[in-house]
């Protein structure tokens, strides 16, 4: 039987039994602060255990995908050195929520394992919590089981708690025993890979209060889990997990990569570590997570890191992980599809962080190694805190990457020293973090100390009226504050990244600032920066909310769901929502995405949510629909909301529509202008876009306009700074080439009797070739001057003829320069004081100059 087949028959069965077949929630789940990852097929339905939530059916059944990485049982140093430790894992479940109860619950299960998969009952045990009567009765009377093998336990392995209060309840657990001492029931519960718990049935009928005591539920409900790679072991008779068709293809596809066979122990580690790795790592990138620096990003880092340095031991040095995404996505597609649909961005996400990893990983191992080297010759064996850390900060070395690596050569970490300096690390930066201005500093957990007359639900009113008739139901004095409870208030308590509303509470003739807001209990709480005032219980007043503010707030909301959907059109439906920010003065908006967006489609981004939200889009606000109804229609979800059984959903034409409590403009075209600002990049893998609308575009455009001023202005001062630079260095320049003047005044010749003052000198055009003669001519009383430069490619000639020998010997400067040009192969002329004349031949220069003397000499008998 194949695992296919396995999953679809339980589900089959029952749905068979009128349960309602449903999705498996993300294993990343958004809406749940309390969890990292989705750890147990219960999750989703933990508002209905806990009398928050509803559901239109009351059977259920599914494959929950789950990742574990911590606690018991979850070790993730164990993972692939043994055979059934996992860090995700599908689980088999089906439910009751105040439908059916112990005894359908125990005759279903012992049906579906002996009849369906006719596991044999000789081997099956069951378990039951020590004061459960009940559900030891049922075992008797509604299976066939042999009565010896129905044990009983306590708390430790019979009695689920969600946490220290709260809905709980005893358990059953189903036992197979794979040894041949099949009725050993020492094995039950003792942790022997000869003996595994297959299923647990959790009955939920008690609510643990803050005391101890348990109190009986009034509805009382099923969860049942059962893990599905070790069930599949079992029916494939194989005694590893990874020895079935859930992890062969993957497996078979790294012997194929490393061309390495899955035959000794010390290849099969690296490969079950690498397979276990890559499913974890490929269903929590699928559904929003990313590699990072905290939290689940962190942990996802840890895996990534741990299964590339195992490639290491079986010559995967290059990055290769992320080419076993298209295995499974072959393999789970069709069950999941949502691998199969973000399989290109998987792939590039986790090739991004392999390459990252891969350029520090050789020097950390280095580092590891002289580290070693030194312990070795100190005879310790224990690597200290200060080097775990130094691995971790500079080479990205998660400490149980190096605990690993310790204890394949028999050493140890001393964990605590660095637990002790990471610690430290963190509180540096909060204490760089901290807000040095914050205008209140109040910490509320409950609500006592408050006179008050009303423990109703604040109704906001802020959807509809930024100014409300209310009385006041609560009333607290704290400090320098008074805090103020209403019946009702248009005041928008911070909330899916949409900050609190500001305003004022007025009272008669008096007006009391509201400087910040919090929510316990479902009442909305005001604080008021003043502790002197008229107020008290059963007073009414006038709760008013700075309505311009506001305005900008719900502009920048607006458009962050036309911004999460371009973003979606443009790069691809990867994108999901990692946070943001919501304002008066712009919006922050932070997604999933491999790459830095270039200019082509950030400029897209833009024009599509410009575009879109000129259409008039009217609002339509679907408030207090159904949860399951909310997603029919095919709202999105929203990042750090947490949805209950009734959701508000918001709507703008056929373009976006958004899971979302927070404020909106009537019509997209309230809006006004989108115009990003900046875009970069937070984490691994999550970019942030900032932008503004409306008044904070105006703003933008003002702010532009004074940089193009001062740029303006800065431009011209530098302009008049180079000119100014320009000319004293034109001005030293000459002074430097007029000193060849001075050579060619001293070398003077006479041709009868009349002085001639020449030579070839450096000029950079006939303009500075003139100068030069009009500086020559200034310095010789009476003479001519020729002087010859090469200009580029080309001759200059420049002459002068002093004014005494124009008037008493008829001389020309422009004759000479025409005489002369002839020589070089050009022409000119000119005045008698001052003449120029250019040529092509520069080879010509030098016997030109030459004949500079005769030349005037036969101007002279002329």
């Amino acid at each position: 039987m194949t695992s296919r087949q396995i999953r679809q028959q339980f589900l089959d069965y029952f749905k068979n039994k009128e349960h309602r077949i449903v999705q498996s929630a993300p294993v990343v789940p958004f809406n749940d602060p309390t969890l990292l990852f989705t750890n147990a097929g219960m999750n989703q339905f933990k508002d209905v255990f806990l009398g928050s939530g509803t559901r239109e059916y009351k059977r259920a059944v599914d494959t929950q995908k789950c990742i574990r990485v911590s606690g018991k049982h979850n070790d993730l140093e164990e993972v692939g050195h043994d055979t059934y430790h996992h860090t995700f894992f599908e689980m088999l479940g089906n439910w009751s929520f105040g439908d059916y109860y112990k005894k359908e619950a125990i005759k279903w299960a012992w049906e579906l394992l002996t009849e369906v998969w006719k596991l044999p009952k000789e081997r099956l045990w069951a378990t039951v919590y020590k004061d459960d009567d009940e559900a030891f009765g049922f075992w008797k009377s509604e299976t066939d089981i042999d009565a010896k093998h129905i044990l009983r336990f306590g708390e430790k392995d019979n009695f689920w708690e969600m946490g220290e209060t709260g809905p709980c309840g005893p358990c059953s657990e189903i036992h197979i025993n794979l040894s041949d001492d099949l009725n050993n029931s020492e094995l039950v519960n003792a942790g022997s890979p000869e003996c595994i718990e297959i299923w647990n049935l959790v009955f939920i009928q008690y609510n643990r209060d803050e005391t101890g005591k348990l109190n009986e539920l009034p509805a009382k409900h099923v969860d049942t889990g059962m893990g599905f790679e070790r069930v599949c072991a079992v029916l494939q008779n194989k005694k590893s997990n990874y020895d079935t068709d859930v992890f062969t293809p993957i497996i078979d596809a790294i012997s194929k990569l490393s061309k390495v066979k899955y035959e000794k122990e010390e290849d099969r580690i690296p490969m079950r570590v690498i397979a276990d790795h890559i499913r974890a790592l490929t269903f929590a990138i699928a559904d929003g997570a990313v590699p990072g620096n905290d939290g689940r990003g962190y942990v996802l880092r840890r895996i990534l890191r741990r299964a590339a340095r195992y490639g290491r031991k079986i010559n995967l040095n290059e990055p290769f992980l992320y080419k076993l995404v298209d295995i499974l996505a072959d393999a789970m597609g069709d069950v999941f599809p949502e691998v199969l649909e973000k399989k290109d961005y998987i792939k590039k996400v986790i090739k991004g962080e392999e390459e990252s990893f891969n350029a520090t990983l050789d020097r950390g191992i280095e580092l590891f190694d002289e580290v070693v080297k030194r312990l070795i010759k100190q005879n310790v064996k224990v690597i200290p805190g200060e080097d775990v850390f130094k691995l971790y900060d500079t080479y990205g070395f998660p400490v149980d990457l190096t605990n690993v690596m310790a204890r394949e050569i028999d050493f140890a970490i001393d964990e605590e020293g660095f637990n002790k300096l990471m610690n430290e690390q963190k509180e540096r930066g909060r204490e760089a973090s901290k807000d040095k201005f914050a205008a209140v500093n109040i910490t509320l957990n409950d609500l006592s100390g408050f006179e008050l007359i009303n423990s109703e639900p604040t109704i906001f009113t802020g959807y509809d009226e930024l100014k409300s008739k209310a009385k006041v139901v609560g009333l607290k004095n704290d400090g320098e504050n008074t805090l103020v409870i209403l019946d009702k208030t248009p005041f928008y308590v911070e909330s899916g990244g949409q900050i609190d509303d500001l305003g004022k509470i007025k009272v008669n003739s008096q007006s009391y600032d509201v400087i910040d807001l919090t929510k316990i209990d479902n009442q909305i709480i005001h604080i008021l920066n003043s502790n002197k005032t008229l107020l008290k219980p059963g007073v009414e007043v006038i709760a008013e909310v700075d309505e311009n503010r506001r305005w900008d707030i719900m502009r920048n909301h607006s458009v962050t769901h036309f911004l999460h959907k371009a973003l979606r059109t443009v790069l691809g439906n990867h994108v999901q929502q990692a946070g943001s920010y919501v304002g008066p003065d712009r919006l922050r908006f932070d997604f999933t995405h491999f790459a830095k967006l270039t200019n082509e489609e950030i400029q897209k981004i833009e024009s599509i949510v410009n575009e879109q939200t000129r259409k008039n889009y009217p609002l339509k606000h679907h408030r207090n629909t159904p949860f399951d109804e909310a997603k029919k229609m095919g709202a999105l979800m929203f990042f750090g909301d947490k949805y209950g059984d009734k959701v508000n959903v918001v709507q703008f034409g056929d373009f976006t529509m958004e899971f979302c409590g927070g404020t909106h403009v009537h019509n997209s075209s309230e809006i006004g202008l989108f115009k990003i600002l900046s875009e970069s990049s937070i984490a691994s893998g999550v970019r942030r876009i900032e932008a503004v609308t409306g008044a904070g575009v105006e703003k933008y455009i003002q702010s532009q306009q004074e940089q193009l001023k001062l740029s303006e202005q800065k431009i011209e001062e530098l302009i008049d700074s180079k000119k100014k630079l320009e000319k004293e260095i034109a001005e030293l320049k000459m002074r430097e080439k007029l000193e060849q003047l001075d050579h060619i005044l001293s070398l003077s010749s006479e041709e009868k009797n009349i002085k001639i003052f020449k030579g070839k000198v450096a000029a950079d055009s006939m303009d500075e070739l003139k100068s030069f003669g009009d500086e020559l001519r200034n310095k010789i009383k009476s003479g001519v001057g020729v002087l010859i430069a090469q200009i580029e490619d080309k001759v200059g000639i420049v002459c002068v003829v002093s004014d005494d020998l124009i008037k008493d010997k008829n001389l020309s400067a422009g004759k000479i320069v025409g005489e002369l040009a002839k020589l070089v192969g050009g022409g000119g002329g000119g005045r008698p004081h001052l003449a120029t004349a250019g040529g092509k031949d520069v080879n010509q220069i030098i016997p030109a100059l030459s004949k500079i003397e005769k030349v005037v000499g036969n101007l002279l008998k002329s």
